[in-house]
């Protein structure tokens, strides 16, 4: 037998055992097997993953590594060492040790205290009486195929399709067992929906005529369309679109109660319709639907203040009857946020929108508002609490933005109702030290320390000469004016950069997914000194290499611009429960004044001035799998065009490659431009030509005008605090004007920098990787693992590198040629990232 056909044996003859441990059969009892996979067979016209969501019963999990199910052997180590009864025994001990310590206290403060701890302790302690010991619960216990399980399974999908109109489905299991495994059970469950049913015909019933005019009216907005597929769901939304609808009308006491649907269908009709009919009924008391209209408004400014001896003071402006102790706010503002009127009828709408926006002035602990109909009138009462005028807060912790992880410190101070406006003031002092690459030395991490104070004044209104009525009608999309002073100081081996910002922004929303900011006034003077000799060293060379937008980057600059970015924030981005989206649009122009205004008034002061262009895209997408599972998308891209003399942007807003939160597999800013290659070390490269597979240095920065890059990323829950993530990046930068590499006075070819659309496809650089992320709810721990696919700085054909990736040190064969040495065969490295929070 040969030696290939003897290791297959080998292994076909071991694999059976080999899984029972991985897959924890061991731990089955007599006559039991293990439900090892299910599926669902069903057409493409039905939702598979709702239908996943209805399983009565799960398998086990398993990871990237199939068929392993590690959570399986988690949950029985943490079994040998957890004993219920004693954990029952020690919750009972605890409780009466805290009720003894409580029946001696006699301070009711001490009491409420140990109360609490009580009640922590012992729900923590019945949570592992319950569920079981920690290590338990970071594990699972193995899936025992139940047959009852699956009859309930089947009911729930049939109930569903039911749900959605097709009245006539049919599903059923079928259960194998394996017969090379027969410990195991796989399920496949088998869905013929049959034929859809539609929505036909859409008859209303509803005696009050008022009523019934209002739903006639607007009859365009129903959920329920003749001809779309009859839906339980679509019924449930139309139900809900009534209900506000009519409230939104002034009917306060109406109730989604009164609103019943009547269907009518044939199951043997060959057209599958159904007619619906909406009835909306009257109240039983009464008989009939009342509008209500306000007849007062009341608003208590500092609800739960007392000040025995001293009654509040009543004012009114606008119709409002204001209460307080004492008159902090300026009525004229705060009306600006009240969207109840006088005489106005009822409407749910106006009052969400009334709380909303009381709650985004950052002036309020909570915001309530009652309604009360008693004594013949209609009267409206807000009640809010006011938060404290001053307020310190401090953070500590670890930040990382393109480096290693680095402590920092923080210290605010806020100031509220500085002009008694519900202005906000706020100081904040920053201090860290973060590591990060060498500009000058491979492989080499520094100490950078950073500081900086920013101070802000935030207004719960437009700052410009509006009429008043103006400013009432805005109101409701929650404007801001903020003003920001700020100091930035950085301080590398290689320079010390210092930034004085001012800026003015305005920030409305026209619903409370989607916010706009403009920025009409950006003002920045930037320094940078104390050079090292040897960074002055590679700027010169940068600029050799056509590379002078580094070089003019770190010289002094005046820096303004004017921005307007849209974001919109769809679900929450972010939520762990739902599927959610974020997108994120910037356009800005820099230097706009230096068109009307001799740029002699910042020149003479030898500082250099930018003129620019510059749009940025960023959208994001996270799909939720299950409650385990989740798939994140993202594409960033951006262009920026400069049109000074000087061809070059300010540093700040050039576009950077490579890092743990863009392309993973490369250094941070380090990747591209299009395949321009990063210069050789000094030792690999002779006359000007380069080595064939010889180490590219990537320590310098790669600045560029144009980015594009995509990532999707699958994350799955592990065990406890640990998700695992394993991702795809793609993307690179251009330039607009070519790079060209001058030796010895000779351009050499050296690669394509600029963007090309019949080329910048093929300069497309991927990686690939994978990642642990720790979730200690205060903050989320990353650590990815960054891997080279395609290269475009390599020469066309040789840019596939995965095959040479190497986990630890990098190495390259030494040949030597009479006194030349070069590298050949290099190993790429893997890149490791640490981060803070999902990369996106």
């Amino acid at each position: 037998m040969s030696t290939l056909k003897r290791k297959y044996f080998l292994f076909t003859t071991l694999l059976p055992f080999l899984l029972s441990g991985c897959l924890g059969i061991k731990h089955l009892k007599e006559n039991e097997k293990l439900l090892y996979r299910q599926r669902i067979e069903a057409p493409g016209t039905i939702d598979a993953s709702a239908l996943q969501n209805l399983h009565a019963q799960r398998p086990n999990r398993k990871f990237i590594i199939r068929p392993l199910a590690p959570l399986v052997s988690i949950y029985y180590l943490g079994n040998r060492f957890y004993d219920q009864e004693k954990m029952i025994q020690k919750k009972d001990r605890i409780e009466k040790k805290f009720d003894a310590k409580i029946a001696r206290s006699k301070r009711d403060k001490r009491i409420n205290n140990l109360q609490f701890r009580k009640q922590q302790k012992s729900e923590k302690l019945a949570d592992k009486i319950e569920n079981g010991n920690t290590v338990m619960q970071w594990g699972e216990p193995i899936a025992v195929f139940d047959s009852s399980l699956v009859r309930l399974t089947l009911g729930r999908f049939h109930s569903y399709l039911f749900s959605k109109g097709y009245f006539t489905n049919k599903v059923y299991a079928v259960v194998d067992t394996m017969k090379l495994y027969p410990k195991r059970v796989k399920v496949i469950y088998k869905v013929i929906p049959g034929q859809p049913y539609v929505f036909d015909s859409i008859f209303y019933q509803i005696p009050d005529t008022a009523i019934n005019r209002i739903v006639i009216t607007n009859e365009r907005f129903s959920m329920l369309k003749k001809g779309e597929h009859y839906d339980e769901d679509k019924l449930t939304k139309e139900r809900e679109r009534l209900d506000l609808m009519l409230k939104d009308n002034g009917y306060y006491d109406f109730s989604r109660q009164y609103i019943e649907y009547a269907t009518d269908t044939s199951f043997h009709s060959p057209e599958r319709k159904v007619a619906v009919m909406v009835i909306i009924n009257d109240p039983a008391k009464r008989g009939f639907h009342k509008k209500f209209m306000v007849d007062e408004v009341h608003f208590t400014t500092d609800i739960g203040i007392n000040k025995p001896g001293k009654e509040r003071t009543s004012r009114t402006y606008r119709d409002i009857q204001y209460n307080y102790y004492e008159d902090n706010y300026n009525l004229k503002i705060l009306s600006q946020r009240v969207f109840i009127k006088r005489g106005d009828l009822y409407s749910r709408s106006k009052t969400l929108n009334t709380q909303r926006q009381l709650a985004n002035v950052d002036a309020f602990k909570f915001v309530n508002i009652n309604y009360d109909s008693s004594n013949g009138k209609f009267v409206t009462t807000i009640f809010t609490s006011p938060l404290p005028r001053y307020e310190w807060s401090n953070e500590a912790g670890v930040n990382v933005t393109q480096g290693f992880p680095g402590p920092f410190y923080n210290m605010t101070f806020k100031k509220r109702n500085v002009f008694n406006g519900m202005e906000t003031f706020d100081i904040s002092g920053r201090f860290g030290f973060e590591g990060v690459a060498s500009a000058t030395e491979d492989q080499n991490f520094y100490k950078s320390t950073e500081a900086g104070v920013n101070a802000s004044l935030t207004f719960p209104q437009f700052i410009w000469p509006f009429k008043d009525r103006t400013r009432f009608k805005h109101a409701e999309f929650n404007p801001k004016t903020k003003f920001t002073a700020g100091y930035a100081y950085t301080d590398r081996p290689e320079y010390r950069r210092t930034a004085f910002s001012i800026n003015g922004t305005y920030s409305w929303q026209n619903n409370k997914n989607r916010l706009y900011q403009l920025t009409p006034v950006n003002l920045s003077v930037i320094d940078t000194a104390n050079l090292s000799k040897n960074f002055k060293e590679l700027l010169a060379q940068q600029g050799a290499l056509g590379n002078f937008s580094l070089l003019n980057s770190f010289r002094p600059s005046f820096v303004n611009s004017i921005i307007f970015g849209v974001t919109w924030n769809y679900r929450n981005y972010g939520n762990q429960e739902r599927s959610s989206g974020f997108i994120r649009a910037q356009l800005e122009s820099g230097g706009t004044i230096w068109n009307f205004i001799d740029p002699s008034l910042v020149t003479q002061y030898q500082l250099e001035y930018f003129k620019y262009l510059r749009f940025s895209l960023d959208l994001r997408r996270i799909n939720v799998i299950d409650r385990n599972t989740t798939v994140a998308y993202r594409f960033n891209s951006g262009v920026a065009y400069s049109y000074s003399k000087n061809k070059s942007l300010p540093y700040e807003k050039f576009f950077f490659a490579g890092g743990s939160n863009s392309i993973r597999a490369w250094r941070p800013r380090r990747l591209g431009p299009g395949s321009f290659k990063p210069r050789k070390t000094e030792d690999q490269e002779s006359n000007g030509n380069p080595v064939k597979d010889g180490m590219f240095d990537y320590n310098i920065e790669q600045p560029a005008e144009i980015l594009m890059e995509a990532s999707i990323e699958v994350r799955q829950k592990l065990f406890g605090f640990v998700s695992g993530a394993i991702f795809f990046d793609a993307g690179n930068t251009w330039t607009f004007q070519e790079r060209k590499k001058t030796v010895n006075g000779v351009v050499v070819a050296n690669g394509n920098s600029q963007f090309k659309v019949d080329q910048f496809y093929k300069e497309i650089a991927l990686g690939t990787g994978f990642g642990l992320r720790f979730d200690f709810t205060f903050l989320i721990l990353r650590f990815d693992v960054g891997m080279k696919v395609i290269d475009p700085a390599r020469d066309e054909g040789d840019r596939f590198v995965l095959n040479k990736i190497r986990f630890f040190k990098p190495y390259a064969t030494e040949v030597k040629n009479g006194e030349t040495t070069t590298y050949i065969n290099y190993r790429e490295p893997v890149i490791y990232n640490v981060g803070i929070g999902f990369p996106f």
